[in-house]
Parts: structure tokens; C-alpha cells; sequence
């Protein structure tokens, strides 16, 4: 890695630490408030004051291993710049699951109401913090490789401005634990049903470029792996022209073209939808750009990076400095570091494996997660172990 890129990511890690740091007294005296009016004791829902600090620093809370927390860190940094979507569905799943806060949370469903949502709201914006960065490292990575179709990206970033600003408004400290859990399984399932779709025989008649663009790409890294000449100029993205009502380009030789208006209307809906789970959105900018733009899952990673950073920005600024919601910076801060590490792995990895099974690595992830968390949520158990 050269110096120029170190200095890159660098800036990035301390970028998200200083985001970090600009917490409010606000957001501190929400959380003081709430645990105030919960009930004190050591029974479930309650808060013992003199049991030890935990998440958030709330007496009696699930203390997170900071070890599992920078492995899981290279987990959703891994799977996020590698697919180009997962990782705040990982990051949730880390939060929720692995680190045992939702449960801990649900536990005050009726006897302190406010605090379940606020770590609800705090979960939500958790999560977006670590695919902020993520997607930040992956973008400028993808870029570099000329795996990131810019105009597309700036489009669908300024349409998911808009959506993640507004839903944190509406929604902070309106969503408890369980229906939130349930939402998120639900949604994710729903994708992961079309993407299975997406890989089926029926599904791929319609992605012939995509199909040869992906070919391109694999036949030129094969032959760059044996030592071969390859096509320097066909390689990546290149746009070939600006429209008011089309967008040209071409990868490894193939075109592409798109309607603006389509991805300022589709950044706008992900957006807010992924804004009101705590995800980043890539689980949906995915299938948008594979089966709305017909594009090959080669480039699809990067363009989806770039527009989840925007939206992670503009949400987390809504829900922490609009709606003052707090968050467990020092645990967060721990987190980003294997952020940074999968991050620069995952761009690095994707490129040996092949199309299609990005796609699937993308669907038994959706399933097992939306499953798992349709059935939490609105049963109160799930079907599947570790959930």
C-alpha cells in the first residue's frame, strides 16, 4: 500500500472519531433522564445503581467484548466492501445478537418504555457509524480500481439525502426493541427472496450485459494472474456520455446507460427505508443496481458504497444532532478499527470470486438473517441458533 493511500485512510479513521466525539450534553441527558425514570432494583427491567457499568455506561448493561468487537469489525468491514451491501445488516446483527443488547433492551419494553427506544435509536445509529466508514474506505478503493461508476453513485447519494434525513426525524424514540427487530427481519428476508430470484436460470435472461461485462472482467484477471497481456484501456468504468435523460458508460468494454431520474427516486426510497432499520442500505442498492440498472455485482459494490456514505452521514447527523440520540462512542471507536481493516481487505478479495456467488453469499446471509429476526421480533424467539 502506498504512503498516499495510508494518509487516505488515516483521515478517514480519525474523520469517524471525531464524528464521534461531538456528542451533545443533549444526547447525555436523554439517556440521564431515562434511566432516572426507570424503575431501580435488580429485577428484570430494572437498573441496579450499583451494579458495574456497561453499554452507554448504564449500570448492569451488557458489557461488549472489545476483542469480538474488532473482530466483528473486520466481519461487517469484510462483507460490506466486498458485496457492497451487509454490512449494517451485520453490524445489526453484532449489536442486536452477538453483543446481546437487544435483548438487554426488551427487557424494559414495559417498565421504562423510553429507555427501550432510546437503545433502540442508539442501536440503530451504532450501526450506521461502523458502515460509515466502511463504505467511506470502499468507495475511495473502488474508485481506484475503476469498479465505481461516479455519475450513478452522485445521483442516488443526492436522492438519499433527503429520505435520510426525514425518517430519523419521524421515527427516533417512536420504534421499541421487538417491533424493530421484527421489521428488520422482514425486510431483509424480502430481498434475499428477490436476489435468490436474481440467480435462477429465468432471472439471468434479462442480465446479458451484466453477464458480459462480469465474463470481461473475470477472462482479464486471469489473464493478469498468468502473467498475460491484458486490455488496459477497456479496463473499468468510462463514461462515455452526460444527458439530461441518459447517462452513458462502459466496463470492460460493455455499455451501460441510465435515466437520472431513476436512481434520485430509488437513493430517495432506500434511504429511508434503511435509515428507519439502522442499515446502510446497500442490502437494497444491491438488487436496485443489479436488476434496475442491469448492472454486473463488479461494479455494483463500489457505486453502492458511495451512496450509503452520503446517506450515512445525513443520518446519523438526524438522529444524533437533530433528535439527540446517544450512542457508546468508546465502544463504537473500538468497532471502527476492524471497520478499517476489512474494509481494505474485502475490495481486494472480491475480485477472486466469482459473480454469481457474490450474489449467493448475499442470499443465505438475507435468509438466515431475515428469518432469524421476523421470527424474534413478532414471536419472541427465533427458529434459528444465534439470533
Amino acid at each position: 500500500m502506498n504512503r498516499r493511500w495510508m494518509v487516505v485512510l488515516a483521515v478517514a479513521l480519525m474523520a469517524a472519531f471525531a464524528t464521534a466525539m461531538m456528542a451533545s450534553p443533549v444526547q447525555a441527558g436523554k439517556l440521564e433522564e431515562a434511566i432516572a425514570k426507570t424503575p431501580a432494583g435488580t429485577g428484570k427491567g430494572q437498573i441496579d445503581s450499583k451494579a458495574a457499568p456497561g453499554f452507554m455506561g448504564i449500570p448492569g448493561a451488557p458489557k461488549p467484548n472489545l476483542l469480538l468487537a474488532v473482530i466483528w469489525g473486520i466481519w461487517v468491514g469484510w462483507i460490506f466492501s466486498t458485496v457492497g451491501a451487509f454490512g449494517g445488516i451485520m453490524a445489526g446483527v453484532g449489536h442486536i445478537t452477538v453483543f446481546g443488547l437487544a435483548d438487554y433492551g426488551r427487557t424494559f419494553k414495559d417498565t421504562s418504555p423510553v429507555l427501550n427506544k432510546l437503545l433502540t435509536d442508539s442501536i440503530r445509529t451504532s450501526n450506521q457509524y461502523l458502515v460509515g466508514l466502511s463504505s467511506l474506505i470502499s468507495s475511495l478503493t473502488y474508485y481506484r480500481m475503476g469498479r465505481l461508476v461516479l455519475p450513478l453513485g452522485l445521483f442516488l447519494a443526492g436522492g438519499g439525502i433527503a429520505g435520510a434525513y426525514i425518517i430519523p426525524v419521524l421515527t427516533a424514540g417512536k420504534i421499541n426493541l421487538s417491533a424493530y427487530i421484527g421489521y428488520f427481519g422482514i425486510i431483509v428476508l424480502v430481498i434475499g427472496c428477490f436476489l435468490f430470484y436474481e440467480t435462477t436460470e429465468a432471472g439471468q435472461k434479462s442480465k446479458k450485459a451484466a453477464k458480459e461485462a462480469a465474463a470481461a472482467f473475470e477472462r482479464e484477471h486471469i489473464k493478469k494472474a498468468a502473467g498475460e497481456k491484458t486490455d488496459e484501456a477497456a479496463r473499468g468504468v468510462h463514461v462515455t456520455h452526460w444527458g439530461v435523460s441518459r447517462i452513458k458508460f462502459t466496463f470492460y468494454g460493455v455499455e451501460f446507460s441510465f435515466n437520472p431520474i431513476w436512481p434520485i427516486i430509488g437513493g430517495f426510497v432506500i434511504a429511508a427505508i434503511s435509515s428507519f432499520i439502522g442499515v446502510g442500505g446497500g442490502f437494497l442498492y444491491v438488487p436496485f443496481l443489479t436488476s434496475v440498472a442491469g448492472l454486473p455485482m463488479y461494479v455494483v459494490a463500489g457505486t453502492s458504497a458511495m451512496a450509503v456514505f452520503v446517506s450515512m452521514v445525513t443520518s446519523i447527523f438526524s438522529f444524533m444532532f437533530v433528535k439527540g440520540v446517544p450512542v457508546d462512542l468508546y465502544f463504537i471507536g473500538v468497532e471502527l478499527i476492524g471497520i478499517l481493516v476489512g474494509s481494505i481487505v474485502g475490495p481486494m478479495t472480491s475480485r477472486y470470486i466469482p459473480d454469481v456467488w457474490l450474489k449467493r453469499i448475499f442470499v443465505v446471509l438475507a435468509v438466515y438473517v431475515g428469518v432469524g429476526y421476523t421470527t424474534k421480533g413478532f414471536l419472541g424467539y427465533s427458529i434459528f441458533p444465534g439470533m
